[in-house]
């Protein structure tokens, strides 16, 4: 088990900052690489001088997953909301690009669970503080408002109209945070470390005049990469051919390796040992619905009896910006005594009892059952880092948690795999990789 947690891994989404590598192939196909920087790395904003021990960050990321729950709590599912509830101080992770001609750089909270781009814009009613400077639509040649009769004013769900007709949106959060103001469109630029910046023209967001909540000062608002149409995936879908994809590197005090997330012909995952599992299209669209049909511990199948997403097709969502993979009580509680039966260990109580409680002392020698995740069409053999963490100084804990509202596939189990997501050909892939040489 030193082995194991040696190279730690941690809730690589959540709040990390994109580094963008951009790099154009054609001039009808995008393709460009990014990196993904964990909020806890030296080169995160949210970075803390402090010395802090790898199951310290591990656990305040598990914190932070439980409060993602509250995102996922406020979407009502019999409706297709396009702007869905997150709670926005934890962020995920942010991206770095710029907006407007000429470019003003901006850092936004990247989130795979919503739709809506969005940024604090002059002028400005009320907003929470920020670092950098506000982006103002004057100074932009590129900068227009979006008309009440246009596509993208129709496209959301929460708008209104102003005296000359421009569309105004209004967003909110699970958290009671917020966001008003003017829908528009202008030049959003991903910037590249080699100086070959990709600018996407027309890109619709929210320029946000009025905002408050539990914002980090170091971002400027949120970039949705759900599956709605108006998130910044769907907006460049055809330039990428509906291909994103991403590598989660175990990041640990010692290594401080980037993840990679690609874009368009960058995001192909083939060769050997690839499995891929469709992706269901249901309500809300913005999430990314797959099928689990068991799951093995050892010799022992589990089937998936479903969640409250469904009993069979479409019956889990998979979401980067979640660390632990949850699953409804009863089937959690299966596996948990799977597990429990399986491993050989010195059991302990847990330091965090009301989110893992299957632990083990860190210092024995813990010898953990195989674990392989069974999708419609794909089976993924997890590695012992992918379902232990370790969350003090002798502790390791089972990092599937009970939640009989959702069923997610959180980060924690796509460690160390090429996760790709094809809009056009519906379907997610796994291939296992060493994510840190990619």
């Amino acid at each position: 088990m030193d082995s194991l947690f040696s190279q730690f891994l941690f809730l690589l989404l959540s709040s990390s900052l994109f580094l963008l590598n951009a790099n154009a192939n054609t001039e009808r196909e995008l393709g460009f690489t990014v990196d993904l920087i964990h909020r806890d790395s030296p080169e995160s904003p949210f970075y803390h001088p402090v010395e802090e021990a790898p199951f310290q960050r591990v656990r305040n990321a598990i914190l932070r997953s439980l409060n993602r729950t509250v995102h996922f709590g406020s979407v009502d599912l019999s409706k297709t909301p396009i702007q869905t509830d997150i709670l926005s101080e934890q962020g995920e992770y942010l991206m770095k690009f710029s907006l407007g001609t000429p470019p003003l750089p901006i850092m936004a909270i990247a989130d795979t669970g919503s739709d809506l781009i969005w940024t604090q814009c002059e002028p400005c009613m009320d907003c929470y503080p920020q670092e950098a400077p506000l982006f103002d639509p004057k100074n932009s040649s590129t900068y227009k408002n979006v008309s009440c009769e246009s596509r993208q004013c129709k496209t959301l769900k929460r708008t209104t109209c102003s005296d000359d007709g421009r569309c105004r949106y209004s967003v909110s959060y699970g958290d009671r945070s917020r966001s008003y103001g003017n829908v528009a469109l202008d030049t959003l630029t991903l910037g590249s470390a080699d100086q070959r910046p990709v600018p996407l023209r027309n890109i619709a967001f929210g320029c946000g005049h009025d905002n408050s909540g539990t914002f980090n000062k170091k971002g400027s608002g949120i970039v949705g990469l759900g599956g709605g149409s108006l998130s910044l995936v769907s907006q460049i879908r055809d330039s990428i051919r509906g291909k994103f994809s991403y590598c989660l590197v175990p990041l640990s005090s010692e290594s401080g390796r980037t993840s990679k997330m690609n874009f368009g012909s960058n995001a192909v995952v083939s060769g050997s040992g690839v499995v891929s599992t469709p992706i269901v299209k249901k309500n809300p669209e913005t999430f990314y619905f797959l099928t689990l049909e068991a799951i093995s511990v050892g010799d022992k199948k589990l089937r998936f009896p479903g969640s409250n997403f469904g009993t069979d097709e479409g019956n889990i969502i998979i979401d980067s910006g979640t660390t632990l993979t949850t699953l409804p009580s009863t089937f959690h509680s299966e596996i948990v005594s799977a597990v429990a039966a399986a491993v050989k260990g010195e059991r302990v109580d847990s330091p965090i009892r009301s989110v893992l409680n299957l632990c083990y002392r860190a210092s024995s020698d813990v010898r953990v059952p195989p674990i392989t995740v069974h999708f419609k069409g794909a089976d993924v053999n997890l590695k012992p880092m992918n379902y232990f963490v370790q969350v003090s100084d002798d502790v390791v804990c089972f990092a599937f948690a009970a939640n009989d509202r959702f069923a997610i596939y959180g980060n924690l189990a796509q460690t160390n795999f090429l996760v790709g997501y094809d809009a056009v050909s519906q379907k997610v892939s796994f291939k296992n990789a060493d994510c840190a040489k990619m």
